[in-house]
């Protein structure tokens, strides 16, 4: 049985892929320049994914209004550590997270069929002091996986789930600095790690 609260995702020795769903008008004018540009809101807090299942829950496999189009965004591992550096829980007290500039929170995890599990996913809120940072320091890329998520979930109503699960990224466990484990554990704010759902689509 997988620990409770644990981060898996698509990485390799530099990067790490969260994932975000968005509108068209948004999804299509950070494609074209490589990064989040207008009318991304550079105001507003951004919540990032490593889990693509939770998102596909979160979304509806793209079909909810405002998050028609999922986007694989590549950042730095150096950037994720660092907002997890400066990252708050969103069941501390809630004076702390009004000025914190990271909310962490952790959700169930979700199985293909959006079942939740026993153990949990992580989302990470950037706040908008880090925007800028997050947009143009970390990302290294950007994808469109709306095709491929399309697909998938065509498959799986279908009855063909394996083949669905074939067009999933690979995630495995990310390995955690232990000064970062502490700053995450749920335990550490003597309250249940389940947070609220972030609010809006990114």
């Amino acid at each position: 049985m997988a620990p409770r609260y644990q981060i898996r995702a698509d990485y390799d020795a530099d990067t790490i892929v969260v994932y975000q769903a968005y509108a068209p008008v948004i999804a299509d004018a950070a494609l074209r320049a490589g990064r989040f540009v207008a009318p991304f809101s550079f105001h507003r807090m951004t919540w990032i994914k490593p889990s693509f299942l939770w998102l596909m829950h979160r979304s509806n496999w793209a079909r909810k209004p405002g998050q028609e189009r999922v986007l694989a965004v590549r950042i730095t591992r150096q950037g994720w550590e660092e907002a997890l550096s400066q990252a708050v829980l969103t069941t501390a007290d809630p004076a702390v997270v009004a000025q914190a500039a990271v909310h962490v929170q952790w959700d169930p995890e979700r199985s293909l069929r959006g079942a939740a599990l026993n153990h949990y996913s992580i989302q990470v809120g950037i706040g908008r002091n880090l925007i800028r940072t997050f947009t143009d320091d970390w990302i290294v890329s950007l994808t469109d996986l709306t095709p491929q998520v399309r697909k998938a979930a065509a498959l799986t109503q279908t009855g063909h789930a394996a083949k669905a699960q074939r067009l999933f990224p690979a995630e495995r466990v990310y390995p955690l600095p232990r000064t970062l484990e502490h700053i995450l554990s749920p335990g550490r704010w003597g309250r249940s790690g389940c947070g609220q759902h972030p609010r809006g689509p990114g």
